[in-house]
């Protein structure tokens, strides 16, 4: 924060712009949901970075490195692939320097975070989410054609840039590791382009190499059976609804090697946690979020922790980007997760005429 003199010399203390807000995010003690667990359970709280995801920090680091090397310049164009979370961020960082603003999304990402894209400035186009990777239509595809197309742009590519890992290596990882005093014992972080859990374990497996990193992964996706085998079995790939987890190619983002094992989760399962963790910690969280406890739920019925452990839980992003689906009753029971008869979806809204 910086101190700031007005016309009439009194200090005023406000930050340069929203981008010094990035990182520094709280680390919070779980406490309704995980109360007959083995173990000690804190959350790291990304959704409170300024974007409301930990997105901001590789948006943030990448485009600083791109204007350190030249790359960017102005009247540059930023484009990008991504479930919702990247885009908003990098949309963000670009309103503030200065640049224009182009992604590709899938169509499984919500309708509020394609909408959030719109309103801060991005041209954002919208593509099949159940094709190949290699398919002109995919959103992987669509935004190479994009930067090919576009002078003076830069394809930020998350997937497959070591600067992703990087952001977390400085930032998330040595933040936990203050913020637990050195005394953490398990992460357990979503996989999606792999960058958060890699950066983090990196740093944090410098610090004390048997902290154990756990990987959260979707049925539909490839990364748990790869870190296993080595083999990127297409056979795995089947369509998802959970949006910035686990992928249908192996991103060169995610440090394989930094990761102890990954836990797959249902779409179901992972809804109705995020709802949980809404109701009984106060904490608007969305299904990613959801995603990363129930991997936690599933491993403390296996016995995976003891009363010694201190399991740090990554929640990467905020329930306002899911009000159209794992928090609107009518899409939970479109997707047959909930029963229209469910005692839950009664007497929650009374309207008074």
């Amino acid at each position: 924060m910086k101190m700031f003199k007005n016309k009439l010399k009194y200090r005023i203390k406000a930050h340069p712009s929203v981008l010094s807000l990035i990182g520094n995010t709280p680390l919070i003690k779980l406490k309704k949901i995980v109360k007959d667990f083995n173990g000690n359970f804190f959350t790291k709280l990304e959704a409170l970075n300024p974007g409301h995801s930990n997105k901001d920090r590789i948006a943030l680091n990448i485009i600083l490195e791109a204007e350190k090397n030249g790359i960017l310049s102005p009247g540059s164009t930023i484009i990008e692939t991504t479930s919702g979370n990247t885009g908003f961020s990098l949309a963000m960082v670009s309103i503030i320097k200065g640049y224009k603003c182009i992604l590709a999304v899938s169509s499984k990402s919500s309708k509020d975070k394609i909408d959030m894209l719109s309103a801060m400035g991005a041209k954002v186009y919208v593509c099949p989410a159940n094709v190949p990777a290699d398919d002109p239509r995919s959103y992987y595809q669509v935004a190479k054609k994009l930067h090919s197309e576009t002078r003076n742009s830069v394809y930020i590519n998350q997937y497959f840039n070591d600067l992703n890992i990087q952001a977390h290596y400085e930032t998330t990882g040595p933040e936990i590791w203050k913020q637990t005093n050195g005394k953490v014992t398990h992460l357990v972080a979503c996989s999606g382009t792999g960058g958060t859990i890699s950066g983090c374990a990196r740093y944090l497996k410098e610090q004390n190499p048997s902290i154990n990193v756990i990987g959260v992964d979707a049925y539909g996706s490839v990364l748990k059976k790869y870190h296993e085998t080595g083999e990127l079995d297409t056979k795995e790939i089947y369509p998802y609804r959970i949006e910035g987890l686990g992928k249908n190619l192996i991103p060169t983002a995610t440090d394989f090697d930094s990761i102890d094992t990954f836990i797959k989760v249902t779409d179901k399962d992972s809804a109705h946690t995020a709802r949980e963790i809404t109701k009984n910690e106060g904490l608007f969280v969305g299904y990613t979020s959801g995603a990363a406890m129930q991997a936690v739920k599933q491993l403390n019925e296996k016995g995976y922790f003891n009363k010694e452990s201190i399991v740090v839980i990554i929640f990467p992003d905020h329930g306002s980007r899911y009000m159209s689906k794992i928090y609107d009753d009518k899409w939970m029971i479109e997707q047959g997760f909930f029963d229209k008869n469910n005692k839950e979806l009664k007497n929650r809204v009374i309207y008074i005429n």
